[in-house]
Protein backbone atom coordinates (compact mmCIF):
# COMPACT_ATOMS: atom_id res chain seq x y z
CA UNK A 1 0.00 0.00 0.00
CA UNK A 2 1.17 3.36 -1.15
CA UNK A 3 0.39 6.56 0.97
CA UNK A 4 0.39 10.08 0.08
CA UNK A 5 0.00 12.71 3.50
CA UNK A 6 0.83 16.07 3.26
CA UNK A 7 3.34 18.22 5.67
CA UNK A 8 2.35 20.48 8.28
CA UNK A 9 3.58 22.74 10.78
CA UNK A 10 3.13 22.27 14.63
CA UNK A 11 4.56 24.70 17.00
CA UNK A 12 4.44 23.65 20.68
CA UNK A 13 4.09 25.98 24.00
CA UNK A 14 4.03 25.66 27.80
CA UNK A 15 1.08 26.34 29.07
CA UNK A 16 -0.36 26.71 32.80
CA UNK A 17 -4.15 26.74 32.50
CA UNK A 18 -6.42 27.75 35.01
CA UNK A 19 -9.67 25.53 34.73
CA UNK A 20 -9.90 22.09 33.34
CA UNK A 21 -12.45 22.96 30.41
CA UNK A 22 -12.52 22.25 26.61
CA UNK A 23 -9.74 25.74 25.48
CA UNK A 24 -10.78 28.02 22.79
CA UNK A 25 -8.15 26.71 19.49
CA UNK A 26 -6.67 27.77 17.05
CA UNK A 27 -7.77 25.47 14.18
CA UNK A 28 -5.98 24.03 11.48
CA UNK A 29 -7.96 21.57 8.85
CA UNK A 30 -5.09 18.81 7.47
CA UNK A 31 -6.43 16.55 5.03
CA UNK A 32 -4.86 12.92 4.19
CA UNK A 33 -5.65 11.23 1.88
CA UNK A 34 -4.30 7.11 0.42
CA UNK A 35 -3.97 5.99 -3.42
CA UNK A 36 -3.91 1.78 -2.73
CA UNK A 37 -3.56 -1.07 -5.14
CA UNK A 38 -3.77 -4.73 -4.35
CA UNK A 39 -3.80 -8.45 -6.18
CA UNK A 40 -6.84 -10.45 -5.40
CA UNK A 41 -6.67 -13.95 -4.07
CA UNK A 42 -8.33 -14.80 -8.13
CA UNK A 43 -4.94 -12.14 -9.44
CA UNK A 44 -7.54 -9.18 -10.04
CA UNK A 45 -6.20 -5.81 -9.77
CA UNK A 46 -7.72 -3.63 -7.38
CA UNK A 47 -6.89 -0.05 -7.17
CA UNK A 48 -8.69 3.43 -5.72
CA UNK A 49 -8.56 6.49 -3.39
CA UNK A 50 -9.50 6.03 0.01
CA UNK A 51 -12.03 8.40 2.18
CA UNK A 52 -10.37 11.95 2.97
CA UNK A 53 -9.77 12.18 6.54
CA UNK A 54 -10.17 15.58 7.84
CA UNK A 55 -9.04 16.62 11.11
CA UNK A 56 -8.77 19.89 13.25
CA UNK A 57 -5.06 20.06 14.11
CA UNK A 58 -5.71 21.73 17.85
CA UNK A 59 -2.72 24.51 19.82
CA UNK A 60 -4.32 24.57 23.36
CA UNK A 61 -2.86 27.72 25.77
CA UNK A 62 -3.10 28.46 28.92
CA UNK A 63 -6.15 30.29 30.38
CA UNK A 64 -6.67 32.06 33.81
CA UNK A 65 -9.88 31.63 35.06
CA UNK A 66 -11.91 32.12 38.76
CA UNK A 67 -11.60 29.20 41.10
CA UNK A 68 -15.24 28.92 40.18
CA UNK A 69 -14.79 28.52 36.66
CA UNK A 70 -16.04 31.69 35.59
CA UNK A 71 -14.65 33.90 32.95
CA UNK A 72 -13.20 37.30 35.12
CA UNK A 73 -15.38 40.27 33.37
CA UNK A 74 -11.69 42.19 32.70
CA UNK A 75 -8.18 40.63 32.33
CA UNK A 76 -6.74 44.05 31.54
CA UNK A 77 -3.63 44.18 33.83
CA UNK A 78 -3.05 40.36 34.53
CA UNK A 79 0.61 38.87 33.96
CA UNK A 80 2.23 35.93 33.27
CA UNK A 81 5.60 35.61 33.58
CA UNK A 82 8.17 32.37 34.16
CA UNK A 83 11.26 33.15 35.93
CA UNK A 84 14.28 30.43 36.50
CA UNK A 85 14.19 29.12 39.95
CA UNK A 86 16.01 28.17 42.82
CA UNK A 87 16.81 25.13 44.85
CA UNK A 88 14.97 27.46 47.48
CA UNK A 89 12.34 28.71 45.32
CA UNK A 90 13.74 32.00 44.98
CA UNK A 91 12.89 33.80 41.63
CA UNK A 92 15.88 34.47 40.30
CA UNK A 93 16.27 36.17 36.42
CA UNK A 94 13.53 36.00 33.70
CA UNK A 95 13.42 33.17 31.28
CA UNK A 96 15.11 34.43 28.15
CA UNK A 97 12.82 33.04 25.21
CA UNK A 98 13.75 32.90 22.01
CA UNK A 99 11.30 35.86 19.90
CA UNK A 100 8.97 34.59 17.96
CA UNK A 101 6.71 36.83 15.08
CA UNK A 102 7.26 39.65 12.47
CA UNK A 103 10.41 40.51 12.30
CA UNK A 104 12.11 36.99 13.11
CA UNK A 105 12.94 34.18 11.42
CA UNK A 106 9.76 32.05 13.56
CA UNK A 107 6.63 31.62 13.34
CA UNK A 108 4.76 32.70 16.81
CA UNK A 109 1.92 31.06 18.43
CA UNK A 110 -1.21 33.26 19.18
CA UNK A 111 -2.11 34.35 21.54
CA UNK A 112 1.44 35.47 22.76
CA UNK A 113 2.86 35.66 18.74
CA UNK A 114 6.38 37.61 19.91
CA UNK A 115 6.87 34.93 22.57
CA UNK A 116 7.29 38.05 25.18
CA UNK A 117 7.98 37.41 28.88
CA UNK A 118 6.56 38.48 30.65
CA UNK A 119 3.16 38.52 28.79
CA UNK A 120 0.26 41.01 29.40
CA UNK A 121 -3.35 39.80 28.75
CA UNK A 122 -5.67 41.03 26.99
CA UNK A 123 -9.79 41.10 26.59
CA UNK A 124 -9.13 39.85 22.96
CA UNK A 125 -11.18 36.16 22.60
CA UNK A 126 -10.19 33.56 23.82
CA UNK A 127 -9.92 35.61 27.04
CA UNK A 128 -7.46 35.12 29.62
CA UNK A 129 -5.20 32.54 27.31
CA UNK A 130 -1.41 33.37 27.07
CA UNK A 131 1.57 30.79 25.71
CA UNK A 132 5.42 30.74 26.32
CA UNK A 133 7.54 28.65 23.66
CA UNK A 134 10.61 27.08 25.23
CA UNK A 135 13.56 26.29 23.20
CA UNK A 136 14.81 22.58 23.96
CA UNK A 137 18.05 23.04 22.23
CA UNK A 138 19.08 25.64 24.75
CA UNK A 139 18.26 23.21 27.39
CA UNK A 140 15.61 24.47 28.49
CA UNK A 141 13.49 21.41 28.73
CA UNK A 142 16.74 19.66 30.86
CA UNK A 143 15.59 17.09 33.35
CA UNK A 144 16.51 19.29 36.62
CA UNK A 145 15.64 22.34 35.26
CA UNK A 146 13.72 24.93 37.65
CA UNK A 147 11.05 27.13 36.72
CA UNK A 148 8.27 29.65 38.62
CA UNK A 149 5.21 30.55 36.57
CA UNK A 150 3.89 33.82 38.33
CA UNK A 151 0.49 35.41 37.97
CA UNK A 152 0.15 39.12 38.73
CA UNK A 153 -3.26 40.11 39.28
CA UNK A 154 -3.64 44.09 38.37
CA UNK A 155 -2.50 46.65 40.17
CA UNK A 156 -5.12 47.42 43.03
CA UNK A 157 -7.39 43.66 42.67
CA UNK A 158 -7.32 43.30 45.89
CA UNK A 159 -9.63 40.83 45.46
CA UNK A 160 -6.95 38.49 43.99
CA UNK A 161 -3.66 37.42 44.77
CA UNK A 162 -0.04 36.33 43.46
CA UNK A 163 -0.02 33.12 42.30
CA UNK A 164 3.31 31.36 41.75
CA UNK A 165 3.51 27.56 40.40
CA UNK A 166 6.85 25.98 40.49
CA UNK A 167 7.39 23.55 37.58
CA UNK A 168 10.13 20.77 37.93
CA UNK A 169 11.57 18.77 34.58
CA UNK A 170 11.76 15.14 35.86
CA UNK A 171 12.33 13.24 32.86
CA UNK A 172 12.51 13.15 28.96
CA UNK A 173 12.16 10.25 26.57
CA UNK A 174 13.53 11.84 23.22
CA UNK A 175 12.34 8.91 21.05
CA UNK A 176 9.07 8.57 22.75
CA UNK A 177 9.02 12.44 22.35
CA UNK A 178 7.75 12.99 26.08
CA UNK A 179 8.51 14.95 28.81
CA UNK A 180 7.58 14.70 32.27
CA UNK A 181 7.51 17.16 35.11
CA UNK A 182 5.97 17.84 38.79
CA UNK A 183 4.52 21.28 38.99
CA UNK A 184 4.00 22.88 43.17
CA UNK A 185 1.77 25.31 44.02
CA UNK A 186 4.45 27.72 46.60
CA UNK A 187 1.14 29.30 48.22
CA UNK A 188 0.25 25.64 49.16
CA UNK A 189 -3.25 25.90 47.79
CA UNK A 190 -5.19 23.76 45.29
CA UNK A 191 -4.29 24.01 41.97
CA UNK A 192 -7.55 23.20 40.33
CA UNK A 193 -10.73 24.76 41.17
CA UNK A 194 -11.74 21.51 42.17
CA UNK A 195 -9.63 20.42 45.17
CA UNK A 196 -7.18 19.00 43.43
CA UNK A 197 -3.87 19.08 45.60
CA UNK A 198 -1.25 21.94 45.95
CA UNK A 199 1.27 19.67 43.83
CA UNK A 200 1.24 16.72 41.08
CA UNK A 201 3.36 15.05 38.44
CA UNK A 202 2.15 14.22 34.62
CA UNK A 203 4.07 13.06 31.80
CA UNK A 204 2.90 15.22 28.51
CA UNK A 205 4.21 14.52 24.58
CA UNK A 206 6.52 17.11 22.83
CA UNK A 207 6.40 18.17 19.43
CA UNK A 208 9.30 19.73 16.99
CA UNK A 209 8.61 22.24 14.93
CA UNK A 210 10.71 20.81 12.22
CA UNK A 211 10.65 22.90 9.71
CA UNK A 212 12.08 25.86 11.34
CA UNK A 213 15.44 26.14 12.48
CA UNK A 214 13.88 26.47 15.65
CA UNK A 215 13.16 23.16 18.14
CA UNK A 216 10.67 24.17 20.17
CA UNK A 217 8.78 21.73 23.05
CA UNK A 218 5.31 21.81 24.98
CA UNK A 219 4.89 21.26 28.40
CA UNK A 220 1.04 21.35 29.54
CA UNK A 221 -0.48 21.38 32.68
CA UNK A 222 -4.47 21.06 30.99
CA UNK A 223 -5.07 17.48 32.08
CA UNK A 224 -4.55 19.09 35.91
CA UNK A 225 -5.30 22.86 35.83
CA UNK A 226 -4.95 25.59 38.06
CA UNK A 227 -7.20 28.25 39.64
CA UNK A 228 -6.83 31.75 40.48
CA UNK A 229 -9.36 32.93 43.52
CA UNK A 230 -9.94 35.97 45.61
CA UNK A 231 -7.01 36.92 47.73
CA UNK A 232 -8.72 35.74 50.90
CA UNK A 233 -11.62 33.73 50.16
CA UNK A 234 -12.94 33.13 53.64
CA UNK A 235 -11.94 35.22 56.64
CA UNK A 236 -12.19 34.40 60.49
CA UNK A 237 -12.56 36.92 63.28
CA UNK A 238 -12.87 36.16 67.08
CA UNK A 239 -13.41 38.59 69.86
CA UNK A 240 -14.74 38.26 73.49
CA UNK A 241 -17.01 40.37 76.00
CA UNK A 242 -13.79 41.19 78.24
CA UNK A 243 -10.24 41.64 77.64
CA UNK A 244 -9.31 40.57 81.22
CA UNK A 245 -11.05 37.39 83.58
CA UNK A 246 -10.37 35.28 86.81
CA UNK A 247 -11.09 31.72 87.89
CA UNK A 248 -14.71 31.69 88.63
CA UNK A 249 -15.54 34.07 85.32
CA UNK A 250 -17.69 32.88 82.69
CA UNK A 251 -16.53 34.39 79.11
CA UNK A 252 -18.41 34.90 76.09
CA UNK A 253 -16.42 34.29 72.61
CA UNK A 254 -17.81 35.17 69.32
CA UNK A 255 -17.00 34.11 65.84
CA UNK A 256 -17.12 35.96 63.03
CA UNK A 257 -17.00 33.84 59.50
CA UNK A 258 -16.84 35.81 56.58
CA UNK A 259 -17.60 33.85 52.82
CA UNK A 260 -16.31 36.39 50.65
CA UNK A 261 -16.52 34.28 47.89
CA UNK A 262 -19.24 34.88 44.75
CA UNK A 263 -20.45 31.38 45.33
CA UNK A 264 -21.82 29.26 48.38
CA UNK A 265 -19.17 27.97 51.41
CA UNK A 266 -20.65 24.23 52.41
CA UNK A 267 -19.33 21.73 55.28
CA UNK A 268 -18.28 25.00 57.35
CA UNK A 269 -16.53 23.68 60.56
CA UNK A 270 -14.67 26.04 63.49
CA UNK A 271 -12.18 24.23 65.57
CA UNK A 272 -11.19 27.00 68.47
CA UNK A 273 -8.24 25.46 70.69
CA UNK A 274 -9.07 26.55 74.12
CA UNK A 275 -6.11 27.56 76.74
CA UNK A 276 -5.45 25.37 80.33
CA UNK A 277 -7.97 25.90 82.48
CA UNK A 278 -10.98 27.25 80.27
CA UNK A 279 -13.73 25.03 80.20
CA UNK A 280 -16.48 24.91 76.90
CA UNK A 281 -19.86 25.39 78.84
CA UNK A 282 -22.08 22.75 77.85
CA UNK A 283 -25.09 23.57 74.79
CA UNK A 284 -24.12 27.30 74.83
CA UNK A 285 -22.91 27.72 71.18
CA UNK A 286 -25.17 29.20 69.49
CA UNK A 287 -25.41 30.50 65.50
CA UNK A 288 -26.59 33.32 63.24
CA UNK A 289 -27.03 34.41 60.02
CA UNK A 290 -28.39 37.62 58.36
CA UNK A 291 -30.65 37.46 61.55
CA UNK A 292 -31.41 34.14 61.57
CA UNK A 293 -30.24 31.54 64.08
CA UNK A 294 -28.48 28.03 62.34
CA UNK A 295 -28.26 24.88 63.98
CA UNK A 296 -24.75 24.07 65.56
CA UNK A 297 -23.04 21.48 66.49
CA UNK A 298 -20.10 21.73 69.24
CA UNK A 299 -17.70 18.81 69.65
CA UNK A 300 -15.40 18.84 72.28
CA UNK A 301 -11.99 17.45 72.26
CA UNK A 302 -9.69 17.80 75.53
CA UNK A 303 -9.25 21.83 75.30
CA UNK A 304 -10.29 21.85 71.34
CA UNK A 305 -13.79 22.48 70.30
CA UNK A 306 -15.14 21.80 66.60
CA UNK A 307 -18.37 23.85 65.48
CA UNK A 308 -19.90 22.65 62.46
CA UNK A 309 -22.84 24.60 60.45
CA UNK A 310 -26.10 22.90 59.20
CA UNK A 311 -25.90 24.68 56.64
CA UNK A 312 -23.80 26.65 53.82
CA UNK A 313 -22.71 30.09 54.31
CA UNK A 314 -23.83 32.07 50.96
CA UNK A 315 -21.88 34.23 48.63
CA UNK A 316 -20.41 37.64 50.89
CA UNK A 317 -22.29 36.92 53.80
CA UNK A 318 -21.59 35.57 57.90
CA UNK A 319 -22.33 33.82 60.34
CA UNK A 320 -21.83 34.78 64.03
CA UNK A 321 -20.98 32.11 66.73
CA UNK A 322 -21.83 32.60 69.94
CA UNK A 323 -20.36 30.49 73.01
CA UNK A 324 -19.47 30.30 76.59
CA UNK A 325 -16.56 29.04 78.41
CA UNK A 326 -15.65 28.86 82.74
CA UNK A 327 -12.30 29.79 83.97
CA UNK A 328 -10.96 27.23 86.47
CA UNK A 329 -7.99 27.84 89.10
CA UNK A 330 -5.85 26.41 86.40
CA UNK A 331 -6.72 29.25 84.33
CA UNK A 332 -3.27 30.93 86.36
CA UNK A 333 -1.06 28.33 84.49
CA UNK A 334 -2.07 28.80 81.04
CA UNK A 335 -1.26 31.66 78.75
CA UNK A 336 -4.51 33.12 78.28
CA UNK A 337 -5.09 32.59 74.79
CA UNK A 338 -6.89 30.43 72.33
CA UNK A 339 -6.59 29.75 68.42
CA UNK A 340 -9.70 29.37 66.03
CA UNK A 341 -9.39 28.53 62.08
CA UNK A 342 -12.24 27.40 59.86
CA UNK A 343 -12.52 25.37 56.81
CA UNK A 344 -15.03 24.63 54.10
CA UNK A 345 -15.94 23.76 50.78
CA UNK A 346 -16.59 25.57 47.80
CA UNK A 347 -20.80 24.94 47.08
CA UNK A 348 -20.08 24.71 42.67
CA UNK A 349 -16.28 22.59 42.77
CA UNK A 350 -15.43 21.31 46.30
CA UNK A 351 -12.65 22.93 46.52
CA UNK A 352 -11.02 23.21 50.15
CA UNK A 353 -11.10 27.15 52.04
CA UNK A 354 -9.21 27.72 55.05
CA UNK A 355 -8.43 30.58 57.51
CA UNK A 356 -6.56 31.21 60.43
CA UNK A 357 -5.89 30.71 63.11
CA UNK A 358 -7.08 33.75 64.55
CA UNK A 359 -6.09 34.51 68.06
CA UNK A 360 -7.39 36.21 71.40
CA UNK A 361 -5.48 36.48 74.79
CA UNK A 362 -7.37 37.34 78.22
CA UNK A 363 -5.36 38.73 80.76
CA UNK A 364 -5.77 36.64 83.63
CA UNK A 365 -6.01 38.20 87.27
CA UNK A 366 -5.65 35.96 90.43
CA UNK A 367 -8.59 37.08 92.21
CA UNK A 368 -9.24 35.50 95.31
CA UNK A 369 -7.04 32.39 94.03
CA UNK A 370 -3.29 33.20 94.48
CA UNK A 371 -0.38 31.77 92.38
CA UNK A 372 1.61 31.82 95.82
CA UNK A 373 0.84 30.28 99.28
CA UNK A 374 1.97 30.41 103.12
CA UNK A 375 4.44 28.28 104.76
CA UNK A 376 3.66 27.77 108.52
CA UNK A 377 5.69 26.13 111.19
CA UNK A 378 7.40 25.32 114.83
CA UNK A 379 10.59 24.95 116.40
CA UNK A 380 9.94 22.91 119.40
CA UNK A 381 11.86 20.65 122.50
CA UNK A 382 10.27 17.06 120.98
CA UNK A 383 10.48 15.14 124.48
CA UNK A 384 8.54 12.25 123.23
CA UNK A 385 9.81 12.09 119.46
CA UNK A 386 6.39 11.72 118.06
CA UNK A 387 7.41 15.02 115.69
CA UNK A 388 4.25 17.23 117.45
CA UNK A 389 4.10 19.96 120.11
CA UNK A 390 2.07 18.60 123.19
CA UNK A 391 1.29 20.11 125.83
CA UNK A 392 4.51 20.49 128.39
CA UNK A 393 7.32 20.33 125.14
CA UNK A 394 7.86 24.40 124.63
CA UNK A 395 8.36 25.99 121.47
CA UNK A 396 12.44 26.99 121.04
CA UNK A 397 12.35 30.70 120.23
CA UNK A 398 14.88 32.81 117.72
CA UNK A 399 15.50 29.62 115.94
CA UNK A 400 16.05 30.09 112.55
CA UNK A 401 14.82 28.20 109.55
CA UNK A 402 16.35 28.86 105.93
CA UNK A 403 13.97 28.18 102.68
CA UNK A 404 15.18 27.21 99.30
CA UNK A 405 14.96 30.25 98.13
CA UNK A 406 17.59 31.91 100.49
CA UNK A 407 14.77 33.34 102.74
CA UNK A 408 15.59 32.87 106.59
CA UNK A 409 12.44 33.14 108.95
CA UNK A 410 13.25 33.22 112.88
CA UNK A 411 10.96 32.03 115.29
CA UNK A 412 8.67 33.71 118.00
CA UNK A 413 8.98 33.73 121.60
CA UNK A 414 6.37 29.96 121.15
CA UNK A 415 8.64 28.56 118.35
CA UNK A 416 6.15 29.39 115.80
CA UNK A 417 6.86 31.38 112.02
CA UNK A 418 4.92 31.74 108.70
CA UNK A 419 5.68 32.88 105.65
CA UNK A 420 3.13 34.23 103.27
CA UNK A 421 3.17 34.66 99.19
CA UNK A 422 5.40 32.06 98.88
CA UNK A 423 5.56 30.80 95.26
CA UNK A 424 4.14 27.31 94.84
CA UNK A 425 5.64 24.08 94.33
CA UNK A 426 8.23 22.57 95.85
CA UNK A 427 9.57 24.05 98.84
CA UNK A 428 12.36 23.18 101.34
CA UNK A 429 13.59 24.68 104.61
CA UNK A 430 16.68 23.90 106.96
CA UNK A 431 17.31 24.32 110.22
CA UNK A 432 20.42 26.38 111.06
CA UNK A 433 21.29 24.22 114.33
CA UNK A 434 23.92 27.02 115.13
CA UNK A 435 20.81 29.23 116.25
CA UNK A 436 19.52 26.53 118.74
CA UNK A 437 22.75 26.28 120.37
CA UNK A 438 22.32 22.81 123.09
CA UNK A 439 20.07 21.41 120.65
CA UNK A 440 20.14 18.18 117.72
CA UNK A 441 17.31 17.21 115.53
CA UNK A 442 15.13 14.42 117.48
CA UNK A 443 15.54 11.11 116.92
CA UNK A 444 11.89 10.66 115.44
CA UNK A 445 10.41 7.50 116.54
CA UNK A 446 7.49 7.21 113.85
CA UNK A 447 9.13 9.09 110.43
CA UNK A 448 12.43 8.47 109.83
CA UNK A 449 12.45 10.69 107.23
CA UNK A 450 11.90 13.39 110.16
CA UNK A 451 15.24 12.90 111.96
CA UNK A 452 16.62 15.08 108.95
CA UNK A 453 17.62 18.78 109.51
CA UNK A 454 15.33 19.51 106.42
CA UNK A 455 11.94 19.08 105.54
CA UNK A 456 10.49 18.65 101.75
CA UNK A 457 6.45 20.37 101.59
CA UNK A 458 4.34 20.66 98.44
CA UNK A 459 2.59 24.06 98.37
CA UNK A 460 -0.13 24.39 96.19
CA UNK A 461 -1.16 28.11 94.45
CA UNK A 462 -3.34 29.72 97.47
CA UNK A 463 -2.48 26.61 100.00
CA UNK A 464 -1.24 26.36 103.32
CA UNK A 465 2.06 23.38 104.07
CA UNK A 466 3.33 23.08 107.24
CA UNK A 467 7.36 22.70 108.67
CA UNK A 468 7.98 21.32 111.64
CA UNK A 469 11.03 20.77 113.46
CA UNK A 470 11.53 18.72 117.06
CA UNK A 471 14.67 19.00 118.17
CA UNK A 472 16.19 17.91 121.62
CA UNK A 473 18.96 18.07 124.17
CA UNK A 474 21.92 16.61 122.65
CA UNK A 475 22.60 15.13 125.74
CA UNK A 476 19.11 13.17 125.37
CA UNK A 477 19.89 12.33 121.41
CA UNK A 478 22.85 10.86 122.57
CA UNK A 479 21.15 8.34 125.51
CA UNK A 480 18.89 7.36 122.47
CA UNK A 481 21.24 6.45 120.45
CA UNK A 482 22.84 4.35 123.23
CA UNK A 483 26.14 6.69 123.42
CA UNK A 484 25.57 7.67 127.27
CA UNK A 485 23.28 6.05 129.59
CA UNK A 486 20.46 7.45 130.86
Amino acid sequence: MHLIKNKYRLFSVILITYLLTTPSVEAVRIQNTANYTFKTPNGDSVSGISNELKQELVDPFGQIRGCGGEILPDYTGFGVSLYEAGTDDTLRALVPLTQTGPGTNFTGLPPNIQNNNPYFLANDQPKGSFNFLLNRTNGQLDIGRRYILVINPPTGARQYSQRQIRIVITARNDIAKTVSYTATALDGKGISQDGDPSSFSTTVPIQDAATTGLILSTISLLDRPICVGVAQPLQIIKTADRAAAEPGDTVIYRLLVKNLNTVSAKQVSISDVLPVGFGYVNKSARAELNGRLLSVDAVTNGYNVIFNLSESIPPESSVTVAYAVKLTSDALRGSGENVASVSARRDDNNALLRDGPSRYRLRIRSGIISDCGTLIGRVFYDKNLDGEQQAGEPGIPNAVVILDDGNRITTDVNGLFSVANVISGSRTGVLDLTSVPGYDIARNRKFKERRSQSRLVRLEPGGLARMNFGVVPIQKNSVENGEIQP
